[in-house]
């Protein structure tokens, strides 16, 4: 069992940034592969971008690619979003979630054991 708690979410103007922080507790944390998803009002839950057990491995949606890094420090059990040039249509609840699959990444959200309660991300424009 791995429980996830985001944060680091707020309130933002576009062009502005923010970073996305996922602690992990419980089951060793460097086995997963993790995922960060979200979902605006109204919107089904979509991929934003993935990362694997090492680091070694990342993909990103198309929507955030060059604007959004993923990566993980597996010694503090936490996995980060680094989202730049932010822009409204990035509002949305954003999740994370760790695949116990660790050495692949997936996009998939059902491929995910584990999710987060996740955190709200507003982009003013």
């Amino acid at each position: 069992q791995v429980q996830l708690v985001e944060s680091g979410g707020g309130l933002v103007q576009a062009g502005g940034s923010l970073r996305l922080s996922c602690a992990a507790s419980g089951r060793t944390f460097s086995v997963y592969a993790m995922g960060w998803f979200r979902q605006a009002p109204g919107k089904e839950r979509e991929f934003v971008a993935a990362i694997n057990w090492s680091g070694g491995n990342t993909y990103y949606a198309d929507s955030v690619k060059g604007r959004f890094t993923i990566s993980r420090d597996n010694a503090k059990n936490t996995v980060y979003l680094q989202m730049n040039s932010l822009k409204p249509e990035d509002t949305a609840v954003y999740y994370c979630a760790a695949d116990e699959g660790g050495y692949t990444v997936v996009t998939g959200s059902s491929m995910y054991d584990y999710w987060g309660q996740g955190t709200q991300v507003t982009v003013s424009s």
